[in-house]
C-alpha cells in the first residue's frame, strides 16, 4: 500500500485573518491544476485564523487544515485553552500534538503529550504526533533513547482502529528548527528508519504504513533530496510555508 505523501505547513504564531486568508486562497491557486495524486496539502494556521483559511482553501480537493494544539478534555476552566470538538467545530481534520515548542518553550512532556494524541484521536482527529532530539541529545547519543520514549509513551493503547488513516509522526531534529540547519541525508535516513522499525514494532499490523514527516528547515531547494530519502513520506515545514509561492514548490519540488 503506497503511503501518501503529507506537505503540512506549520505557520505558528503568524497572519492576521486577511493574510491567512489571500495565503491559502493563493495556495490553492497555484496547485488546484498541478496537485499529484499522491499527496495532500496540509495548513496548520493560528486558532484566530482557521476560519480564514477554510474560506481561502474552499472545497479544493487534497487540501486539509488544522489545530496547531489542544487541551485534552471536553471543557471546562482552562483558561486560553480550546478542545478537539472546538477545533472540529471549526473544520479541522487533524491537529499537531508534541511540536518541539510545546515541549522545549512551554514545558509539555511525553506523558501530557500522550493524553493528546489519544484524546484528539479518540474525538476523530488525525494527529501529527512531533518527536526529536536536541541537540545535546544528539551528541550525547541519545537520539534512539528520546525518539522510543517519545513514541512508545504516546502510541501504547490507541483508542483507535485504523492508525493508518489517522496518525502521522513528524521527525524534527530540535537543532534544525528554524535555524537553517538540515540534518544530513544519512542522519535523516537513520531517524526515519528508526522511526519506522518502533512504528512497526508498536503497531505491528498498521506500523508499516504510518506516514512519517519530516520537519526542519524545509525549504524548495532542499525538498527533492529530502523526500527521496527512504521512509521519508512528507514534511513538516516552517518559515518556508509562510508563503504560497515557496510552499507551492515545496509541494511539488519532487515532482518536478
Amino acid at each position: 500500500m503506497a503511503i501518501k505523501l503529507c506537505m503540512a505547513a506549520n505557520w505558528k504564531m503568524h497572519k492576521t485573518q486577511d493574510q491567512a486568508r489571500k495565503t491559502a486562497t493563493q495556495l490553492v491557486q497555484l496547485l488546484e491544476a498541478k496537485l499529484p495524486q499522491d499527496r495532500e496539502v496540509v495548513i496548520i494556521p493560528p486558532f484566530t485564523a482557521l476560519d480564514a483559511v477554510a474560506e481561502g482553501l474552499g472545497s479544493a480537493p487534497g487540501f486539509f487544515f488544522g489545530g496547531q494544539n489542544f487541551y485534552p478534555a471536553d471543557q471546562g476552566a482552562f483558561t486560553g485553552e480550546i478542545s478537539p470538538d472546538m477545533l472540529l467545530d471549526h473544520g479541522c481534520s487533524l491537529a499537531l500534538a508534541g511540536h518541539s515548542e510545546r515541549r522545549h518553550v512551554l514545558g509539555e512532556d511525553n506523558q501530557f503529550v500522550a493524553q493528546k494524541v489519544r484524546f484528539g484521536l479518540g474525538k476523530g482527529l488525525r494527529m501529527i504526533l512531533c518527536i526529536g532530539e536536541t541537540l545535546e541529545q544528539r551528541e550525547n547519543k541519545r537520539l534512539h533513547e528520546v525518539l522510543h520514549s517519545q513514541l512508545t509513551s504516546a502510541l501504547t493503547d490507541l483508542p483507535v482502529t485504523d492508525p493508518i488513516s489517522s496518525l502521522l509522526i513528524a521527525y524534527e531534529p530540535v537543532w534544525a528548527i528554524g535555524t537553517g540547519k538540515v540534518a544530513k541525508p544519512e542522519d535523516i535516513a537513520q531517524a526515519h528508519g528508526f522511526v519506522r522499525q518502533e512504528l512497526k514494532n508498536l503497531l505491528p499490523q498498521t506500523g508499516e504504513s504510518i506516514p512519517i514527516l519530516y520537519g526542519g528547515s524545509v525549504k524548495p531547494d532542499n525538498i527533492g533530496q529530502i523526500i527521496g530519502i527512504d521512509n521519508v513520506n512528507g514534511v513538516l515545514v516552517g518559515g518556508a510555508g509562510l508563503e504560497a509561492e515557496s510552499m507551492a514548490q515545496i509541494v511539488l519540488g519532487s515532482n518536478e
